[in-house]
């Protein structure tokens, strides 16, 4: 009988990160690591020498955060792209410019404006005749109302 262990592998390398029992814990230092795709194998043996391999994909980002306002990933495009490219790290003097990426004003944003001020002009044109017996009260009085 073999005792349980836990190895646990970084990018397909041939010597584990760790070697331990169980439980165990690491912490997994990505600054020594590219920006990118990058995976963990964890291999874990029971008493009984059965082995268990679970694999676990990751993305690093260290670098400066990177923003491309133009072009989507797996676009489809033809004639002139015109993109916003821009880069800012977190290590890097707070510069309100550089840190926040310009971008058009999305489409539901405008919808809504049309509808909010279509509400208005409705809200406005239903109330543009006051009913007889409203129109001696003080919300509506002359002074109130230039219009009569």
């Amino acid at each position: 009988m073999s005792d349980s262990r836990i190895r646990i592998y970084l990018d397909e390398a041939a010597d584990p990160v760790t070697d331990e029992r169980p439980p165990t814990q690491i912490a997994l230092d990505t600054k020594s690591l590219a920006d990118g795709e990058h995976g963990l194998r964890i291999e874990a043996r029971d008493a009984t020498g059965r082995v268990g391999v679970r694999r676990l994909q990751f993305q690093v980002r260290n670098g400066p955060g990177i923003t491309v306002t133009g072009l989507g990933d797996g676009a489809v495009v033809h004639g002139t792209v015109r993109l916003m490219v821009n880069a800012f790290g977190a290590e890097e003097p707070f510069e309100p410019h550089r840190a926040e990426s310009p971008s058009p004003i999305p489409v539901w944003v405008w919808v809504l404006s049309l509808l909010v001020v279509a509400w208005t002009a409705w809200y406005v044109a239903t109330l543009w005749n006051v009913p007889a017996n409203y129109a001696k009260t003080p919300t509506y009085s002359t002074s109130m109302n230039p219009l009569k």
